[in-house]
């Protein structure tokens, strides 16, 4: 698909309730920033994207372990987070637990409030 000058490049992915989300989506908003908004509640975590963040980024900064998902998690589960695969198992089948909002333009990766990252995505 060829894009027009309209067309959104970067995709927010994330939560719409989640405080950080809201104030990501205002920061696009007024900064006049085309993007596409992926509800993890409502269209689930694309395992393909969720491997490349998790290439780019490390799962380390993809798991939110100061969230409140992650402290209601019981100590065994917590506890088989290790390595790549258990976290990316978990990211699956908790989306909450994932640091928001990941951002990506397909080419660059940020998690969190990023306005500098994104100031330079395209």
């Amino acid at each position: 698909m060829m894009r027009t000058a309209n067309t959104p490049t970067i995709t927010l992915f994330g939560i719409p309730n989640c405080d950080t989300v809201k104030k990501s989506r205002a920061w696009f908003d007024t900064a006049g920033k085309a993007y596409l908004f992926h509800d993890f509640k409502k269209q689930g975590v694309p395992e393909a994207a969720l491997r490349q963040w998790v290439k780019a980024l490390g799962w380390e900064a993809l798991v939110n372990k100061k969230g409140t998902t992650w402290r209601k998690l019981d100590a065994a589960a917590q506890a088989a987070v290790i390595d790549e695969e258990s976290a990316i198992a978990l990211m699956l089948t908790n989306s909450s637990v994932i640091k928001r909002p990941v951002a990506t333009n397909g080419q660059h990766v940020s998690v969190g409030y990023a306005p500098d990252a994104w100031g330079k995505m395209r």
